[in-house]
């Protein structure tokens, strides 16, 4: 591919640095590996024991054209606290600190700007220290830390948690929804924030058959495509499969006496729906069973204009 370029984060654990830019427009792989140190080749163990000062560290490959680079930079500062000089979390030592590595005079101009933007937002009261470094030999990580979230998810979200990461998350970068949940419809409101249902066959979207994507009603984050919908007949909109995986969270729902999987918004936390296991098999056999209230659509002539312009490329 001619149109690509390299991006590189370190954000601690690269274990959970790969997730968040997967599966987004644009985004043609994603490798954890370690960059900026000394010493040819290193291992996991070097690495990790602070012997060849390098960094954990992400590189990401991608069309800037589907996917620029400012929104790279944008999904990164909100995986890391930027102000931690010495690791991330519960992982302590150089080979854990944040930092930027830029690949072009363009790259370094923006991670600049956009780090200044932070601090001028006084969004943290300790110093922003993120390094903003030239980009220097990197080496993949071994194979068995390659896509470790999907090789052992339990592991991977027990480690995600326990370390510090999802609580920092959330409670920094996933605030700010109070003002939009207190202008949401009665009906938004039971749905999202009371876990309600509406009524089947009566609602914004069940029969929408225009092109576009489904984004969450409260965050904007973009969960479902129209490509992906299709008329299951329940009466609610259907879905065999999120935009990405990782914008929506499962959760065991014991209510009404039965077992369901509940669906949530990773971002915003607000009730979906449900997902069920009786969908089309030749797409995966899930059905995302979804409350319209929980949605906003964006037609794909609007994308541009509602600044999801990376989406385009699903339509064409």
């Amino acid at each position: 591919m001619n149109n690509t370029e390299k991006a590189t984060f370190a954000g601690g654990c690269f274990w959970c640095m790969v997730s968040p830019f997967e599966e987004l427009p644009g985004i043609i792989d994603v490798i954890s590996g370690y960059t900026g140190g000394h010493k040819e080749n290193p291992t996991y163990e070097e690495v990790c024991s602070n012997q060849t000062g390098h960094y954990e560290a992400v590189q990401i490959t991608y069309d800037p054209e589907k996917f620029p680079y400012q929104k790279l930079l944008q999904l990164y500062w909100q995986q890391i606290d930027p102000t931690d000089p010495d690791g991330q979390f519960n992982d302590r030592g150089s080979s854990y600190k944040t930092a930027i590595f830029y690949h072009t005079e363009s790259q370094k101009a923006l991670a600049e700007m956009s780090k200044k933007e932070l601090e001028n937002s006084n969004k943290f009261k300790k110093p922003i220290v993120t390094e903003i470094k030239p980009a220097t030999e990197f080496y993949p990580a071994e194979e068995k830390h390659q896509k470790y979230h999907k090789k052992n998810p339990f592991h991977y979200n027990l480690y995600k948690e326990g370390s510090g990461r999802n609580s920092f998350i959330k409670e920094n970068w996933r605030d700010g929804y109070g003002e939009v949940i207190n202008k949401l419809t009665p009906l938004q409101y039971n749905v999202t924030q009371k876990n309600a249902t509406e009524p089947a066959f009566n609602n914004e979207f069940w029969d929408n058959k225009e092109d576009g994507i489904y984004v969450d009603t409260i965050s904007g984050e973009p969960l479902y495509s129209s490509l992906d919908k299709y008329d299951s007949g329940c009466g609610w909109p259907s879905f065999t499969r999120p935009i990405k995986k990782s914008e929506i969270k499962e959760k065991v729902d014991t209510s009404y006496g039965m077992r369901r999987t509940e669906v949530r918004s990773t971002k915003s936390d607000s009730h979906l729906g449900h997902v069920f296991e009786d969908g089309p098999k030749e797409h995966g056999g899930l059905r995302y069973c979804i409350n319209s209230a929980a949605l906003k659509f964006i037609p794909k002539d609007k994308l541009e204009e509602e600044g999801y312009g990376e989406y385009t490329h699903l339509f064409t």
